[in-house]
């Protein structure tokens, strides 16, 4: 697989095209949030219930998807299967245009989730074979800065599609270009597995028991903790995400537009300084001790919780806008680190695996919950109610990575992660 002839071979080109398609990976979730409004006022006539639980249909399909391509991605070529999943997720989105009542929405919206499980899964593992250990901090806060920037361009290209051309026109404009990067994934080069970890592996130990494989991930108790803690964090981010455009409108009065647009600079901005400087400050931490990335991220992640509730129950304006920036700022720094993490602590062999494993928990435990649960509280409540679950998940997510950190031996830097016993390494 990795003497394939491409016409993408090296790292940084690998690393840009990868980034890029994250970003429309992350545009086409994430647009659906920015016309909640607008779906409940359409024919469609959906509610708050209905509308969170389209977040949530789309991650449960994405979640149990997951380790299939998990399985597939440590045993296949990972190009074509990237392929496949950036077509299926464009297709689909394009087709959430063409919905007639709260079912057919639903379906085409699950069906957005097959195909960025292909990608999720398979993306950060095949980035991982282009880069050593000691760089992968860096390289995941580049590939995962699109989360913000790809939510941004949600937030901001939804709202201005539905604004002045209508919700329909919304998703089609998301989902047709990721057809041409489909054809782009094509071009990459498939890496020998593990040959920046010192060794090279053709066929996977494990690619004929993925049971057995998915059974000793479960074994390794720093990457449990950290995939626990990772899902309380996305349970947060998740819910925020997506009830954050109505809360502005309905709570805050903000009119639509400017809630989109406004919440949409915060996450880019917030997003890049974020991720790129945890990514940098992981890396060089992991120099000296190995639980630099989970320590990192437990630190920054408490300390935005004071914030993100703050942003959330205080009228004020300036104080929103303050505290949320803060808020996000600190929450981003955890986006590089924690990545690297989950594939610094497992085999190159179980890579794909273990970012399915991780896919699949945070989601089910994470943002599949979360806008279903804000919405149920929103519609017997209110939506201020709801959101106050946000900075609850923060808090569990920082106290969570505090143990995964205690549970990783404290000597080794980063780049040697793959030899200690208990951390994944070859038996």
């Amino acid at each position: 697989m990795g003497s394939r002839k491409a016409l993408i071979g090296s790292g940084g080109a690998a690393l840009a095209v990868l980034t890029f398609i994250n970003l429309f990976n992350y545009l086409d979730r994430y647009v659906v949030s920015t016309l909640v409004e607008s779906l409940r006022r359409s024919e469609l006539h959906l509610t708050d219930t209905q509308a969170g639980s389209l977040m949530s249909g789309f991650l449960i399909v994405f979640a149990l998807v997951g380790p299939i391509f998990g399985f597939l991605g440590d045993s296949r070529s990972r190009p074509r299967l990237i392929a496949f999943g950036v077509a299926c997720w464009s297709i689909a989105t394009a087709l959430s245009g063409l919905a007639w009542n709260f079912a057919s929405l639903f379906a085409a919206r699950a069906a957005v989730g097959v195909g960025e499980a292909a990608y999720v899964t398979i993306g950060p593992s095949l980035l991982s074979d282009y880069f050593p250990p000691g760089d992968r901090g860096r390289v995941m806060a580049i590939f995962f800065c699109a989360i913000p920037v790809g939510s941004a361009l949600g937030y901001v290209v939804g709202g201005f599609m539905d604004v002045h051309f209508g919700w329909r026109m919304a998703f089609f404009v998301a989902g047709v270009p990721g057809l041409i990067l489909a054809l782009l994934c094509l071009g990459l080069r498939d890496p020998p597995r593990g040959g920046q970890d010192g060794k090279e592996t053709g066929q996977p130990r494990a690619a004929s028991r993925p049971a057995a494989n998915y059974l000793e991930l479960l074994k390794n108790r720093p990457y449990v903790l950290t995939i626990a803690g990772y899902a309380a964090y996305t349970f947060a981010l998740g819910g925020l995400a997506y009830w954050i455009p109505a809360f502005l409108e309905r709570v805050r009065h903000v009119p639509e537009k400017s809630a989109t647009f406004s919440f949409g600079i915060i996450v880019v901005i917030t997003g890049f300084v974020g991720t790129f400087a945890g990514g940098w400050l992981g890396d060089f931490c992991a120099r000296y001790t190995q639980r630099a990335y989970l320590w990192i991220s437990a630190a920054a992640t408490l300390a935005a919780v004071p914030f993100a509730w703050l942003a959330l129950t205080v009228a004020a304006p300036r104080t929103y806008l303050v505290c949320m920036v803060i808020a996000q700022l600190l929450m981003f720094l955890s986006t590089g680190p924690i990545n690297a993490t989950i594939v610094n602590l497992v085999r190159p062999t179980q890579r794909s695996s273990a970012n399915a494993l991780g896919v699949f928990s945070i989601h089910l435990l994470g943002d599949v919950p979360s806008p279903l649960l804000i919405g149920l509280i929103s519609t017997h409540s209110s939506l201020q109610q709801g959101v106050k679950l946000v900075p609850l998940a923060i808090l569990v997510s920082g106290v969570i990575w505090i143990f995964g950190a205690l549970a990783q031996p404290a000597g080794l830097a980063a780049a040697k992660m793959q030899g200690v016993p208990g951390l994944g390494a070859p038996r």
